[in-house]
């Protein structure tokens, strides 16, 4: 008598990010017809490519280019959209709150954890209140248009301080979210100008906020200088080794005692593992992140897999020098962990061992708004034009799928031949005010 067919190894994807994304697709290749079930879980139908969001929010790129939609790409796996509450892996299960508010728990037999990294948040009172984040997509189009916004109030007040106040627009971090954002927001704000007939250039203020004494800290420092140096040529006042105290209201105040009135605060300074992690009984490092071993397995527990943001996973190109060195939170490290988990996965699954993750890293490249750029990459330094054409090929091929590199490539040729577009949808920030007005009339 033939023995039944055990059933499929279950595995669970927590997070549809770079990890979750790749992890998922490398496994829905590779895996034969039922040998395993994977389901993905996120609250976003979505992956975003977050390097983009800075040229999705100035309008260089279509906003819903940037993310990938989980359901097209994933046909072999189950997407639910839902929000991780819990991991329990002595019992191995996780609790979620679905789309619609109700709580379930999902059993496993493997479990990817890449819940990724959420923003950093300092007491700095006001900061809830007046920051606005670029993390998300949703972020990136509210930040467009409350930007262009801010421009057609200013050009409609009678009241000079009010413009001022309006026309200020504050930064807040120098790594490379804070100073692509500032650097495709201010390049956006200043080519607006040309349609408004008492905004000029000069007239808008653009400040960035660093509580470290360099920017850039991805690249060597002498491109970090450099940059400084060119975001200065274009007006745009850089506070170094000074901390925000205060954001109250509005009004910000610096630790070095300047003090003045912003409408627009960007908060860009910095990210955390994300804090659900710390409801599990993984076992997590002083940063809250979760501890792996080299093979991308979580430390004491060969079922659970992590990478990317929330993983505290050895950098063996830098170990010889540093045995505590683990690889930085960036893109070029998520997609190539996650590749090289998934593979890991499927030998694990067929009776084979896991080997261990290796990448050197290739250097990092940044977006300086329009035809300019910075990049330390593959031992050479890179600046202005050149690097801009290098970040962008670079972030092209990183893009996931065809299409969405086809979709970019075409808005990046369009926003050359016709100009970008500048004009604000703001009322998407409050789509029922017009209605709520009709029904009181």
């Amino acid at each position: 008598m033939a023995a039944a067919k055990s059933e499929p190894t279950r595995i669970l994807i927590l997070g549809g990010g770079y990890v979750g994304l790749y992890t998922a697709l490398g496994l829905q290749k590779k895996l034969r017809a039922n040998e395993a079930s994977v389901t993905i879980v996120d609250p976003q139908p979505h992956m975003t490519y977050q390097p983009f969001l800075p040229e999705a929010a100035a309008g260089a790129i279509e906003p819903r280019h940037v993310v990938v939609p989980l359901r097209r790409v994933l046909k072999r796996c189950h997407v639910l959209t839902a929000r991780v509450n819990k991991i329990e892996h002595e019992r191995k299960t996780v609790t979620v709150e679905a789309a619609d508010g109700h709580i379930e728990q999902l059993n496993y037999d493997v479990l990817v954890v890449a819940l990724g990294a959420v923003a950093r948040l300092l007491p700095i009172p006001g900061l809830a209140e007046e920051g606005i984040g670029i993390k998300t997509i949703g972020e990136a189009i509210y930040l467009r248009n409350h930007v262009l916004t801010k421009l057609d109030q200013a050009a409609s007040t009678l009241d000079p301080e009010l413009r001022k106040r309006l026309l200020t627009f504050t930064v807040v971090g120098g790594g490379f979210a804070g100073i692509e954002a500032l650097a495709e927001l201010e390049d956006m704000t200043r080519f607006a100008t040309r349609y408004y007939e008492n905004i000029q250039p000069e007239d808008i203020r653009w400040v960035l906020v660093e509580a470290a004494g360099r920017i850039l800290p991805e690249v060597r420092e002498t491109l970090g200088v450099w940059t400084v140096e060119q975001l200065e040529r274009r007006g745009i006042e850089v506070f170094l080794s000074t901390a925000a105290k205060s954001f109250e209201n509005g009004h910000v105040v610096l630790s070095d005692g300047t003090e003045f009135d912003s409408d627009t605060i960007i908060w860009t300074a910095g990210v955390k593992a994300n804090p659900v992690l710390a409801n599990s009984d993984l076992p997590i490092d002083k940063r809250g992140r979760v501890e792996a071993t080299a093979a991308l397995q979580v430390v004491g527990h060969p079922d659970v897999w992590t990478a990317g943001d929330n993983a505290a996973v050895p950098d063996l190109s830098r170990t010889e020098s540093d045995p505590t060195a683990t690889c930085p939170p960036n893109a070029q490290h998520a997609v190539r962990q996650a590749r090289h988990l998934a593979k890991n996965i499927i030998k694990v699954l067929r009776g084979g061992q896991p080997t261990d993750y290796f990448h050197k890293n290739l250097g990092a490249v940044a977006g300086l708004g329009l035809h300019k750029g910075v990049a330390d990459a593959l031992n050479m330094k890179i600046k202005g034009f050149p690097a801009w054409l290098f970040h962008r090929a670079y972030h092209l091929k990183a893009m996931p799928t065809f299409n969405r590199k086809a979709r970019i490539l075409l808005d990046w040729t369009l926003g050359g031949l016709f100009r970008r577009e500048v004009v604000s949808l703001g009322q998407i920030n409050n789509p029922k005010e017009e209605f709520a007005r009709a029904s009181k009339s």
